[in-house]
C-alpha cells in the first residue's frame, strides 16, 4: 500500500514538471509571436517609405474615397493614397498632366480630382508662353486619358482631341474644326479628237490591233479568219495573211525581230516571218481558245492568255513551255508584259487582276477589286502605273504590288479595251460602241464618242473591240464591230476657249470597290 502511494505521488511530480514546461514554452511562444509581428510591422513600415515613398502621393481612387473614415493619425488610406482632404493646395508633381512650369495655380476648374472642363483646359494652355502652346496643347490632350483613370470621374467619355487645337502664339482657334473633304485637282487640258478615216476591207468582226515599231503600218485580226496589214499613212491594204481557221483574237509586232505573232478561237498560237509572209512557227498547248497575246519588251518571250483559265509563256525560239500561269478560275481575257515587276498582268472573267512572277511562274498578288469581268488593260508609258477596264468601274493601279489609286466611274458598258498615251489621255472602247476619253491623273471624262457605224451593217454591230495609239501618239487607231477600223486624230483647231474643261472642285469619291 505504501508503495502504491509514492509511486501515485511520483507520478503527479512528474506531471506537475510537465505542465510547468508547457506552459513555459506556449508562453515564450506567444512572447516570440508577437515580437516577430511587431517586427515584420516595422520592416513593411521601413519598406514603404523606402520603395512606395515616390507614389505615395497619387490622387486618392474613387473606390479609396468610398471607403468609411480612417483613424486620424493615419494620413494614408488603404491603398497608402493621401486623403482627399490632406492638404488642398497641394501640388501633384511628376504625374501631372499639365506643365509643372511656369506655375500656374491649380483652380476650380483645374484640379486633378475632377474632369476639366473645355474652358479650364483653354485657360490653361493660354497662360503658357506662346512659343510652347502648340507643343504643351498636344500634350494636354493625350493625357486626358489619365486624367479619367486617376481622377474617378463619373463622366469617362473621351473629350474631342481636335478641340484643343492653338495657333501659334497662344490664341486660340476655331474648337471644332472640320475637316476639310479632298477634291478633285483640275484636270489637264486635252485638245478633242476627231473622226478622220475609216478604213474597210475586212468581211468580220475586227477583233485585234497592233502598231509596228516604225510606225510606218499597222495589223489588224478579224473574225473572217484573216491578219491584214495596212498603210499607216494612206489607210490602204499592203497584205493579207491566211492561217487561222477561227477569229483572230490578238496580234502583236516584235520589237526585238521581223516577227508577227497571231492568236485565235482555233487554239493556235503562231509567228509569222514577215521577210517570207510565212507562218515558221507554232506553239501549242492551250486547251481552248487563246484570246490576247503579249510580248516581253527586253527577253525574247511570249505570254498567251485564254479561255482555259490559264496564261502560258513561251520561249519563242524554242517554243518551250516556259511557265503556265495557272489561278484564274475563269476566261483569262487580257494579258499584258512589261519589263519591271510585275513583268506580267493578267486580267480574268473570274473579276480579278493576277500580278505574276515571271521568274518563278506563281502569282506575286491578286487583285480582287473589281466585281464583273475584267476584259481590258493597259500599261501607263511613263509612270509605273497601269489600269484595268471592267463594266462597274475602270481601276487605276500602282506598280510592283497593285496598290489601287482612284476610279474612273462613267462608262457603264462593257469595256472591252483600254489604251494610254504619253501625255496621260486614256481611251477606254466599249461594247456599245461608245468612246470615252479620260485624264489619266484626275479621272477626268473630258469627251465621249459615238460614231455612226459603217453604212449597210446593223446599228446593233456598234462596238469597239479594240484600239491602240500609233507610235508618234498622235493618231488613235480603233478596231470596231461594224467590220471597219476608224482612225482618230486631235482636232488641231480645238483651243482651251473653244472646248473649255467643263469642271468643278467637287469632292472626290474614290471607292476602293
Amino acid at each position: 500500500m505504501t508503495e502504491e502511494v509514492q509511486k501515485h505521488s511520483v507520478h503527479t511530480l512528474v506531471f506537475r514538471s510537465l505542465k510547468r514546461t508547457h506552459d513555459m514554452f506556449v508562453s515564450d511562444h506567444a512572447k516570440a509571436v508577437a515580437l516577430d509581428d511587431q517586427s515584420y510591422k516595422m520592416k513593411m513600415a521601413v519598406k514603404m517609405k523606402a520603395e512606395y515613398k515616390p507614389v505615395l502621393h497619387m490622387p486618392v481612387l474613387k473606390e479609396g474615397r468610398e471607403r468609411g473614415p480612417l483613424h486620424a493619425s493615419d494620413p494614408y488610406g488603404p491603398l497608402g493614397y493621401p486623403l482627399s482632404d490632406a492638404s488642398p493646395d497641394y501640388l501633384v508633381t511628376g504625374t501631372h498632366p499639365y506643365p509643372s512650369a511656369p506655375g500656374v495655380a491649380l483652380t476650380a476648374d483645374t484640379q486633378l480630382q475632377k474632369m476639366p472642363s473645355e474652358a479650364g483646359v483653354h485657360s490653361m494652355a493660354l497662360a503658357l508662353p506662346p512659343a510652347q502652346a502648340r507643343q504643351e496643347a498636344s500634350r494636354t490632350a493625350a493625357s486626358v486619358a489619365e486624367i479619367h483613370r486617376h481622377a474617378g470621374a463619373a463622366e469617362r467619355s473621351h473629350p474631342p482631341l481636335h478641340a484643343l487645337s492653338l495657333m501659334e502664339g497662344g490664341t486660340k482657334s476655331s474648337a471644332l474644326v472640320p475637316r476639310k473633304a479632298p477634291t478633285m485637282p483640275k484636270p489637264q487640258w486635252h485638245p478633242p479628237w476627231k473622226l478622220y478615216r475609216v478604213i474597210s476591207g475586212h468581211l468580220g468582226w475586227v477583233r485585234s490591233i497592233a502598231v509596228e515599231p516604225g510606225n510606218q503600218w499597222f495589223v489588224t485580226g478579224s473574225a473572217d479568219r484573216t491578219i491584214k496589214i495596212w498603210d499607216l499613212a494612206s489607210g490602204k491594204l499592203k497584205l493579207s495573211l491566211t492561217g487561222h481557221i477561227s477569229t483572230v483574237r490578238g496580234v502583236a509586232v516584235s520589237t526585238r525581230s521581223p516577227y508577227l505573232f497571231s492568236c485565235g478561237e482555233d487554239k493556235q498560237v503562231k509567228c509569222w516571218d514577215l521577210e517570207y509572209n510565212k507562218v515558221i512557227r507554232h506553239y501549242h498547248g492551250h486547251l481552248s481558245a487563246v484570246y490576247d497575246i503579249d510580248l516581253h519588251p527586253t527577253i525574247d518571250v511570249l505570254v498567251t492568255c485564254s479561255r482555259d483559265a490559264s496564261a502560258r509563256v513561251w520561249d519563242i525560239r524554242s517554243k518551250a513551255n516556259v511557265h503556265t500561269l495557272s489561278g484564274h478560275t475563269n476566261t483569262v481575257a487580257t494579258v499584258k508584259c512589261q519589263s519591271a515587276e510585275p513583268q506580267v498582268v493578267t486580267g480574268s472573267h473570274d473579276t480579278t487582276i493576277r500580278l505574276w512572277d515571271l521568274v518563278a511562274g506563281k502569282t506575286r498578288a491578286t487583285l480582287t477589286n473589281h466585281k464583273k469581268s475584267v476584259r481590258a488593260l493597259v500599261l501607263h508609258p511613263r509612270q509605273y502605273t497601269f489600269a484595268s477596264g471592267s463594266p462597274d468601274n475602270i481601276k487605276q493601279w500602282k506598280c510592283p504590288d497593285g496598290n489601287f489609286i482612284q476610279n474612273l466611274s462613267g462608262h457603264n458598258a462593257i469595256i472591252n479595251t483600254l489604251a494610254v498615251n504619253s501625255d496621260g489621255v486614256l481611251v477606254s472602247g466599249a461594247d456599245n460602241g461608245t468612246i470615252h476619253m479620260w485624264d489619266w491623273r484626275t479621272g477626268y471624262n473630258f469627251q465621249r464618242i459615238h460614231a455612226a457605224v459603217q453604212p449597210g451593217s446593223l446599228d446593233s454591230e456598234s462596238g469597239i473591240f479594240a484600239c491602240v495609239f500609233d507610235q508618234s501618239e498622235s493618231r488613235l487607231i480603233t478596231a470596231e464591230a461594224d467590220k471597219t477600223i476608224k482612225v482618230y486624230k486631235e482636232d488641231d483647231t480645238a483651243t482651251e476657249e473653244s472646248h473649255p474643261v467643263n469642271w468643278k472642285p467637287e469632292i472626290l469619291k474614290r471607292k476602293r470597290f
